[in-house]
């Protein structure tokens, strides 16, 4: 058996077609939070807070949040992780079930096309396929977790414009290459970005990916470098970020 062991929960990794990975360890480390409201553990305004996970594989990501959630104080909260692959589905019901939250944590087979909650969501994260003209995986599980012909952005986004609460936000994990098409497309379904972090490998490369949160709401663009190693070591950003989720941090 393959198992991913963080510090509060363990991931096993066999079964899912996208395993533990950096794009979505970095996601549901970043993602913000909703604000929370007085003794309640609740959402300012709202009573139960709904997350939703898009494409979840093995359930890292949802995971992360319910920790994240947890220690930040939420009582009321519900993380629904989607997946249009069985065997993912089945593998994050385990790990969900397994972890200290299994209250909070469900696991859905469903595509996202067809998918439709009767809830509006206060945060929706996704770490998406995004191979567009890459020659497919001749597994076909592989080449759905991959490459955007099972599930865009685009999609996302659209999914997002009818399904976000008024608060809510939405944060992507995506290549940085896609970042003007991504924000164009963003503005016509009236969301807008608030948040760019662009995640270095080192301070001298290049970005390959961003993080990038956005809501219903119009605001000045926040943009950040997020540099992962140096000199052979991680940077001080990197142990910051997921040092409550990595065991050797």
């Amino acid at each position: 058996m393959s198992e991913f062991r963080f510090k509060k929960f363990s991931v096993v990794n066999d079964r899912s077609a996208m395993k533990v990975n950096t794009d979505g360890v970095l996601l549901g480390a970043m993602a913000p939070l909703p604000e929370i409201s007085g003794e309640t553990g609740a959402m300012a305004g709202s009573g139960n807070v709904t997350v939703l996970d898009i494409g979840t594989g093995t359930g890292t990501i949802a995971l992360m949040l319910a920790q994240r959630l947890s220690e930040a104080g939420f009582q009321t909260y519900q993380i629904t992780g989607i997946d249009i692959d069985g065997p993912s589905v089945t593998e994050a019901a385990a790990n969900f079930e397994s972890s200290p939250w299994p209250a909070h944590l469900t696991a859905v087979q469903q595509p996202l096309q067809s998918y439709a909650p009767s809830e509006k969501f206060d945060l929706i994260v996704s770490n998406p396929p995004y191979y567009d003209d890459s020659l497919r995986n001749p597994d076909e599980r592989k080449a759905d977790a991959r490459h955007t012909a099972s599930l865009s952005f685009r999609e996302i986004l659209q999914f997002a414009s009818d399904h976000l609460s008024e608060e809510g936000r939405l944060v992507l994990v995506l290549p940085s290459e896609v970042e003007r098409e991504l924000l164009r497309c963003a503005r016509s379904w009236s969301i807008y970005p608030e948040r760019l972090v662009r995640i270095h490998t080192t301070a001298r490369k290049q970005p390959k990916r961003m993080v990038v949160t956005f809501s219903r709401r119009r605001a000045d663009l926040s943009e950040e470098q997020f540099v992962m190693m140096e000199e052979g070591r991680y940077t001080s950003q990197y142990t910051a970020l997921l040092g409550c989720f990595y065991i050797n941090l």
